[in-house]
């Protein structure tokens, strides 16, 4: 090394103006069409190599690496190649004399073609240019935030030095190329104000501007990413720029689109059906393990049966070939579209058994739990996954490790709980944890307390998500929200009151009231001025109909049938063939949810329930005990031929208990009084139910439903109030059934039904009260 630095610096010092041989040299190297034409001229002209010489070939050899594709990328032999060393020694003894530009384009280069950060030269380029920040132009200072990001410097003082510089000449930005990346690059070292300038700023330059690259657009949802902020116009923006740039995004660009709209709570239809159209037409291109494997991940969970057919068969005979990388994405994205090919399985648990030893731990615990969630019958491997979770469980002294580790190891087949698993659980969280979360709490008091910023709190309360969290600290937040209610805003209003929502209902995007209504619906709670608070929700959204996408309009659709309201032109919108035609599997859900609404509730409508194959199909009967209580009612009624369990109504409702009461009140047996036992036949339209249902029966008898609702059909405070799903459960299932029975938790784990006979007691009491 020392020779060959004491050869360049001799041969540059030999080197005098030659204007003519100079000129002729930079053409020369401009002029290269392959990696090894740039090694053979500077291994010939070491002597003639100046600064610029040499920011010209390193920046060619970035370039000749990027007009091929990803896979055909030699970066690794032009890294290891003895003449790239010396022009990365002449740059590094040279930088002083490099001219701006040419520092951050040499910096730029060796990253782009994966030279290492910590290495000499790319140290010695960022102080080089750290010390010329305050006049490098502003293409230059893009290019160089964007290097420094690459470097992970997210948070260093250069990084704060640039985001000071942009903050200054954000004015005279009127690139969005530019911007874009400036955006990205110091996204960790701004402020609210400033985050919000930029954003104005980006609105701005997207709107002057009608020929924008897509790169520009997902480099601004990249921000946003970053910034953790879903600001739905600027969303839209960039969404329509995808749109028109469809013919030019490929595989790697969608599925990061794809990724960035899932991180930000964004959907668009349009665009997913576009990129589900273009991935499906180019599916034998994509033939390498790599590339296949994202293109399995970006369009199996939404591929038609013809097209999802032929990415299982293509991912047998490749099963052999891919990483342990992409083995776990192949499995991950089974485990997504719910498919349990078993041939397909068995190739990649095979894979995985050639893989092992390259998972870290929590690769292992996502594996392990695909494996398990597929029914993976391979249980040679489920014994080495064990012995390695268990490896990994003695070593580990992360809470939130070892807790995933013990969860997935109980989820194998015929896994016994053993005593080191235990005494490990015991060490790591009781007392440790329990010192742990006490101080949390603490210091989760005193951050209410002394809070004085509201947004800025909204920001940190999504991460307080344990349950235990959210329970001890509810009522010191409430009471922080009545302290700091004047901050209240239009802008930061959703996850708080209807009463801003009304008067700044105007300056909310029509896509954000749906988060609005979910409030009040999910928790099944009227807001203030209940009609004139969806009434002018509803009025907003009938008028901006044509702005809101298809999937959200399934929601909205959802979350008011939810709250017992059903506007006319919603309804008739989304229930139209040409409508239905547009939507895809991730939205059929809310719309079962609310087709069932809409035929039960609303039959003047005359909207067919068309879901009967769907239900089918997905129908899986829950997994609570129910044994105890049903034990009890066989008790009660005098036999077990007198309830039945798990029940499916019509409309695809489960219920936990059905018996039949006479017009005495008396038991009568499913089997003896020839009682048909519920169905989930064809029924279409709520005028048939009731009266063909009773025409089952004997006269006067009516059909009881019992359900047992747990914690999770409650609000998570103290007020035991009943939120929306549950209620709008026992709505419908009145109209099928009368009465229905709902037995809360709280009630029947109290103290007051601690004995077999009070719980006996209890039931009777609810069974043969009833009117």
């Amino acid at each position: 090394m020392l020779c060959m630095r004491q050869v360049c610096l001799f041969a540059l010092r030999c080197y005098q103006a030659r204007t003519l041989c100079s000129d002729l040299l930079l053409n020369q190297i401009n002029g290269c069409t392959h990696e090894d034409e740039v090694f053979s001229l500077v291994r010939r002209n070491k002597a003639r190599l100046s600064e610029k010489h040499v920011g010209i070939a390193l920046n060619m050899l970035w370039q000749l690496q990027k007009k091929r594709p990803l896979l055909l990328r030699t970066s690794d032999y032009v890294r290891s190649h003895s003449q790239f060393l010396t022009l990365c020694i002449l740059a590094e003894d040279n930088v002083k004399h490099m001219e701006d530009e040419v520092i951050v384009d040499i910096l730029y280069s060796i990253l782009r073609l994966d030279v290492e950060h910590h290495v000499s030269l790319a140290k010695v380029l960022v102080t080089e240019a750290w010390k010329r920040l305050e006049r490098l132009s502003l293409p230059a200072l893009s290019k160089f935030a964007l290097c420094l990001y690459k470097q992970h410097r997210h948070f260093s003082p250069v990084t704060g030095q640039v985001a000071h510089i942009v903050d200054m000449k954000l004015d005279s930005i009127q690139d969005i190329r530019i911007l874009s990346v400036l955006m990205i690059s110091i996204s960790e070292v701004i402020t609210e104000s400033f985050r919000d300038r930029l954003i104005r700023k980006a609105e701005q330059l997207l709107e002057e501007n009608n020929d924008i690259h897509f790169n520009y657009a997902r480099r601004i949802l990249q921000f946003l990413q970053n910034v953790k902020l879903r600001y739905h116009s600027l969303l839209e923006k960039c969404n329509r720029i995808f749109l028109e740039s469809a013919s030019h995004l490929d595989i790697y660009s969608i599925s990061h689109i794809f990724g960035l709209y899932e991180q930000l709570g964004f959907d668009n239809a349009e665009f997913h059906l576009i990129a589900k159209q273009l991935l499906s037409e180019a599916i034998d291109d994509y033939c390498d393990p790599e590339t296949f494997a994202i293109l399995f991940f970006s369009l199996g969970p939404m591929a038609g049966s013809e097209v999802r057919e032929r990415l299982l068969v293509t991912a047998v005979h490749m099963a052999e070939e891919f990483s342990s990388h992409e083995v776990l994405m192949i499995l991950k994205t089974m485990q997504k579209m719910k498919c349990r090919n078993s041939h397909l399985l068995k190739k990649m648990a095979s894979a995985v058994h050639k893989h092992l030893d390259s998972y870290h731990v929590l690769q292992l615990v996502k594996l392990t739990q695909c494996l398990v969630v597929l029914h993976c019958q391979d249980l040679e491997l489920f014994a080495k996954l064990k012995m390695l979770l268990l490896g990994y469980l003695k070593s580990s002294v992360i809470p939130a490790d070892t807790a995933a580790i013990i969860r997935v190891l109980t989820m194998l087949p015929s896994f016994q709980v053993e005593e080191m698993i235990i005494n490990k659980a015991a060490a790591v969280f009781s007392e440790l944890c329990a010192k742990l979360l006490q101080k949390l709490n603490d210091c989760g008091f005193q951050r209410l307390q002394k809070a004085n910023n509201l947004n800025l709190l909204l920001e940190e309360l999504p991460y307080v998500n344990g349950k235990w969290f959210e329970q001890v600290l509810n009522e010191e937040t409430l009471a922080m929200f009545q302290r700091l209610i004047d901050q209240i805003t239009w802008a930061n209003v959703l996850p708080l009151i209807a009463s801003v929502t009304v008067e700044n209902i105007n300056k909310i995007p029509p896509s954000e009231i749906y988060f609005i209504l979910f409030l009040f619906s999910a928790l099944n709670y009227d807001p203030p001025d209940n009609e004139e608070f969806f009434k002018s929700c509803i009025q907003h959204l009938t008028s901006n109909l044509s702005h809101i996408e298809t999937y959200h309009l399934v929601l909205l659709g959802h979350v008011l049938a939810m709250a017992g309201y059903f506007p006319p032109v919603l309804i008739t919108t989304i229930f139209n063939v040409s409508f239905l035609s547009k939507l895809d599997q991730r939205v059929y859900s809310s719309l079962m949810k609310l087709n069932r609404a809409v035929c039960l509730e609303c039959p003047e409508f005359h909207i067919p329930w068309f879901h009967e194959p769907y239900r089918q199909r997905n129908f899986v009967c829950g997994s609570f005990d129910q044994q105890h209580i049903h034990r009890m009612l066989t008790e009660i009624l005098g036999g077990s031929n007198y309830s039945r369990m798990s029940v499916v109504t019509p409309y695809y409702y489960e219920i936990d208990f059905e018996c039949v009461l006479d017009v005495n009140k008396k038991p009568l047996s499913y089997m003896a009084q020839n009682v048909p036992l519920n169905g989930v036949g064809g029924i279409h339209f709520r005028h048939d139910i009731k009266d063909e249902r009773r025409k089952a029966l004997p006269p006067g008898a009516q059909r009881i439903a019992l359900e047992f609702l747990d914690s999770k059909s409650f609000s998570k405070d103290y007020s035991r109030h009943l939120k929306g799903e549950p209620a709008v459960k026992k709505r419908h299932l009145e109209i099928l059934y009368h009465p229905v029975l709902q037995i809360p938790h709280f009630e029947w784990n109290s103290m007051v039904l601690s004995t077999k006979g009070e719980q006996l007691e209890y039931l009777r009491q609810q069974l043969y009260g009833i009117q």
